[in-house]
């Protein structure tokens, strides 16, 4: 019998993260096959009722297994305003969606997003692609 034995395989999963701002919410897709992730699309509801409805479309379309939201903390590590906001969207989706959310650490997501894309043009999708290659390469 041989001494090492083999990890089971792990199956295939979806992710989808989102960078969550009250205007705009950078949207991303990855897999954990892969371990890559690519920015998907700006969502830009003007109402509570809209960004519901535009989360929820993705994920039906998706259907992760799990959801990834940026949770914004000071350069010292601490929570802000932000950060409030974003657990409480990561928390209505986990309520309305019943899907599974992890919140990462998002600092620095945007200037690393400016430098990829090499200009400033909207940058919230590859923040939340950022956001969530963080996550699958801690998942490694």
């Amino acid at each position: 019998m041989p001494d090492h034995v083999p990890k089971p395989l792990q199956s295939e999963q979806t992710l989808l993260a989102f960078d969550y701002g009250l205007k705009k919410i950078g949207v991303a897709l990855g897999n954990t096959l892969t371990n890559q992730a690519r920015p998907l699309c700006i969502l830009t509801p003007a109402t509570r009722e809209q960004r519901f409805a535009q989360v929820g479309a993705l994920l039906a379309e998706w259907q992760p297994d799990r959801v990834v939201v940026g949770l914004p903390l000071t350069l010292d590590g601490d929570e802000q305003p932000a950060s409030r906001h974003s657990r409480r969207f990561a928390h209505q989706l986990e309520g309305r969606f019943r899907v599974r959310v992890e919140l990462v650490d998002e600092r620095g997501s945007s200037l690393e997003a400016q430098r990829i894309l090499g200009s400033r043009a909207p940058d919230d999708a590859m923040a939340a692609a950022v956001i969530l290659q963080r996550y699958l390469d801690h998942q490694a």
